[in-house]
C-alpha cells in the first residue's frame, strides 16, 4: 500500500429518508441496509481498506456517533476519528482533516467518501480511485468521481464536462444543481453529463491551498490551530473554534469556484442509497418482485414492495403493491413507494406529536 494514500469517511449523516429504521441515535451508515452481515460504514471502510493503509483512514463525524464508529471499526483508533462539535456542513470537515493530514504527511492525496453508499464492483472503484491519486500527485487539480446516468434523475446534481476533453479524466466545465424532469433529459441527451457522487480526490496541498484562495476566513480559522492539531490540545481548539465556521457545501466553497477540476466517469456500479426505493432497486426480489431483509414473507397478491423487520419475523402482506413496510420495534411504517420522499415530513409529525424519542 502507498503510505501517501489517506482517506477521509464521511459519516455524519443521519439519513432521515430512511426512518423509521435511520434515526438522530443510530443513523443509517451504521446499520446492515443490504442484510450482508455489514453495516454501511463498515462495507466502506473495507473498501477503501484495499488499498488505503488501516492507520491512514480518518473517519468524520458528529461527537455522539464517536462510540458506534469505534464500536464497528475495530481496526479504528480514537486518533483516527474527527469528531465535529457541530453541524457546518461539508467544506469545514473536509479543510479541517485536511489540516489534520497535511501536518502528518505533506506529501499525501486524499480521498473523500461518503460512507452509505453501495459500490458493487470494488476493483473496479479502486482502480478509479488511484488514477485520480496519480494525477492529483503530479499536477494541482481537483478530481471527482462522475457516474454515467441511467435515467432522467431528478434527484441528483450533475457535473458537466468539456466534450472535447481527451483520455479518461474529463476537464469540468461546471456542476450543474438537481435540474427537473426535461431539464435532465436535455442532460442525457447532450452525452456530457455525469451524476455527482459526491466522492472526491486531490493532493492534501492542493485543497488547502483552494481554500486558501477561495475561503479565506475558513482557511484562516481553522489553519490557526495547526500547532494543536494530532495532540491532546486540539480537542479544545475545536470546541472553542468549530461553531464559528460558516456552514457551506464544499461544492458552493470550492468546486463551483476552483478552475482546475477533473471528473472520471466511474466504471463501477453504484448508487446512493439515499431512500428507501434506492435500497429496493439494489436487493434481491422474490417471486413477486418484492425486497424483502431479515424477514420471511407470505404474501398474496401483493408485489413490488420494500420489507424489512426484525431479523427472522414472518411477515403476512395481502393486497398491497409498491409499499414500504418496515417494522421496527415500536414503530411500524407502511408507505407508498411513491411518496418516499415525503418521508421527512412524517418524520416531522412524529416528533412533533410524540417527541424525540422515535426520531
Amino acid at each position: 500500500m502507498n503510505a501517501n494514500y489517506y482517506a477521509v469517511l464521511m459519516a455524519g449523516g443521519v439519513g432521515s429518508r430512511f426512518w423509521p429504521v435511520s434515526t438522530s441515535t443510530y443513523p443509517k451508515q451504521f446499520h446492515d441496509m443490504l442484510g450482508t452481515g455489514d453495516t454501511l460504514i463498515q462495507k466502506t471502510f473495507k473498501r477503501l481498506n484495499t488499498f488505503i493503509p488501516t492507520e491512514n483512514i480518518l473517519v468524520l463525524t458528529n461527537e455522539r456517533y464517536n462510540d458506534l464508529v469505534l464500536e464497528q471499526l475495530p481496526l479504528v483508533k480514537q486518533e483516527q476519528v474527527v469528531l465535529e462539535p457541530a453541524m457546518r456542513n461539508t467544506a469545514p470537515c473536509i479543510l479541517y482533516a485536511a489540516l489534520k493530514i497535511q501536518k502528518m504527511n505533506p506529501d499525501a492525496v486524499m480521498i473523500v467518501a461518503p460512507s452509505d453508499h453501495w459500490i458493487e464492483d470494488e476493483e473496479a472503484f479502486a482502480q478509479d480511485v488511484i488514477a485520480c491519486f496519480n494525477k492529483c500527485e503530479k499536477e494541482e487539480v481537483l478530481c471527482t468521481l462522475g457516474i454515467i446516468p441511467t435515467f432522467p434523475n431528478t434527484g441528483f446534481g450533475y457535473i458537466e464536462y468539456e466534450k472535447e476533453a481527451d483520455g479518461k479524466l474529463k476537464k469540468v466545465h461546471q456542476f450543474r444543481e438537481k435540474p427537473d424532469y426535461e431539464t435532465a433529459k436535455k442532460f442525457l441527451a447532450q452525452g456530457n453529463f455525469l451524476w455527482n457522487a459526491g466522492i472526491f480526490i486531490w493532493g492534501v496541498s492542493t485543497i488547502i491551498n483552494a481554500f486558501q484562495e477561495h475561503q479565506p476566513s475558513q482557511y484562516e480559522l481553522f489553519s490557526e490551530g495547526m500547532y494543536c492539531y494530532n495532540t491532546a490540545d486540539e480537542k479544545s481548539f475545536i470546541a472553542k473554534n468549530y461553531i464559528k465556521a460558516e456552514n457551506i457545501s464544499i461544492d458552493y466553497a470550492i468546486l463551483e469556484r476552483s478552475k482546475a477540476i477533473y471528473v472520471l466517469p466511474a466504471s463501477f456500479d453504484w448508487n446512493d442509497l439515499g431512500t428507501w426505493g434506492s435500497l429496493f432497486d439494489k436487493l434481491d426480489k422474490d417471486e413477486n418482485n418484492n425486497a424483502i431483509v431479515n424477514c420471511q414473507v407470505v404474501s398474496e397478491d401483493a408485489s413490488g414492495n420494500m420489507i424489512r423487520s426484525p431479523k427472522g419475523k414472518i411477515v403476512v402482506v395481502d393486497g398491497l403493491k409498491e409499499y414500504i413496510i418496515v417494522d421496527k420495534e415500536e414503530v411500524l411504517l407502511i408507505y407508498p413507494k411513491s411518496k418516499e420522499q415525503d418521508i421527512k415530513k412524517v418524520l416531522s409529525k412524529v416528533k412533533d406529536t410524540f417527541g424525540d424519542k422515535y426520531a
